[in-house]
């Protein structure tokens, strides 16, 4: 099984898993001082203001941060504490709270493979949100769509993918509300465009427990979730992970591959969804501008889908073509 271990700690990696418990002191103290020093950055986070600023200029999206949530209160005086602590801390050798996707390594740590337990019961995964796939992970209107879209209703209930530590919690301009866990085995979940985020940084979640409520925030033209799986910083392919269509894990373990980075999967249900046409179910009080804004077109591109003048009365349960 392979397991990637930041260079940083692997110097550091016989202090803190190997050395028996009681040591002289004078060692003991001098390992500490050199810890501290060397994770100073990683471990001073707590002790910093509530982010203002945004992603750095090398990320695609150069968008900025607009408020990010006090974290919760984790005193981390010692890389061992980090160890205990900080979800696969010994893998980013780190703990950003500011920046969404800080660390952008994954093509050298992958290698020839990076194997990932899932879960180990059926109650360790939980789908972040009620509603189907409208829109998956891959190229889309000229640029990379890096998350599966779930149909939502404003208000709805969010909830966490696996277990894990809230490390972002913050107002985006691009992403609106969003959140993202760390979870036990390295990857993250993001979860974007939310109307209220109810965690901050630092919390604990538990698969299926609530941590947002779902909305139209950011760039979005119409309430969804916005969900994304990374690891080291990079995109994969939700597909590849979970059966969108069952709403459940595909497997219980995976194994990572560079193919899977930034790379489409060819899920047949995944490419239907990409091209194909698609239609929605009128509800009460629709509008066929409300409807286009939440299905990202137009009232005369629906109007002309669907043979129909924009002062056609619509009728709950009607279908319309959208795509």
């Amino acid at each position: 099984m392979s397991y990637y271990i930041c260079a940083s700690l692997k110097t550091l990696h016989w202090k803190y898993l190997f050395v028996p418990l009681v040591l002289v002191a004078t060692l003991a103290q001098a390992q500490v001082e050199s810890a501290v020093e060397l994770m100073e950055d990683s471990a001073s986070w707590v002790m910093q203001e509530p982010h203002i600023g945004g992603m750095t200029e090398d990320e695609e999206e150069v968008e900025t941060t607009l408020f990010n949530e006090a974290s919760s209160g984790l005193f981390l005086a010692t890389v061992y504490d980090s160890l205990t602590h900080i979800p696969a801390y010994d893998m980013y050798c780190g703990w950003d709270t500011k920046n969404l996707f800080a660390s952008k390594n994954a093509m050298e740590s992958v290698g020839d493979g990076v194997d990932f337990r899932l879960c180990y019961s059926d109650c360790d995964f939980h789908y972040p949100a009620e509603g189907d796939m409208t829109s998956p992970f891959g190229p889309r209107w000229g640029r990379m769509h890096k998350g599966l879209d779930i149909d939502l209703e404003s208000g709805d209930q969010v909830k966490a993918a696996f277990e894990g530590m809230v490390r972002i919690s913050q107002n985006h301009s691009t992403y609106g509300n969003v959140i993202v866990v760390r979870h036990n085995n390295g990857l993250e979940t993001l979860y974007a465009h939310l109307s209220q985020r109810d965690v901050k940084p630092g919390d604990h979640v538990e698969a299926g427990q609530v941590i947002g409520l779902g909305g139209n925030t950011g760039r979005s033209y119409g309430a969804h979730l916005h969900f994304e799986v990374r690891y080291m910083g990079e995109p994969i392919d939700p597909n590849y992970l979970v059966d969108p269509s069952k709403k459940s894990l595909r497997d219980w373990e995976f194994t990572l591959n560079k193919k899977h980075l930034e790379t489409p999967t060819i899920d047949p249900k995944a490419i239907e969804a990409r091209g194909a046409k698609k239609y929605y179910s009128v509800r009460k009080g629709d509008t066929l501008s409300a409807i286009a804004r939440k299905n990202k077109t137009t009232v005369d591109k629906l109007c002309k889908l669907n043979k129909m003048k924009k002062s056609s009365t619509l009728r709950p349960g009607q279908k319309l073509r959208v795509k």
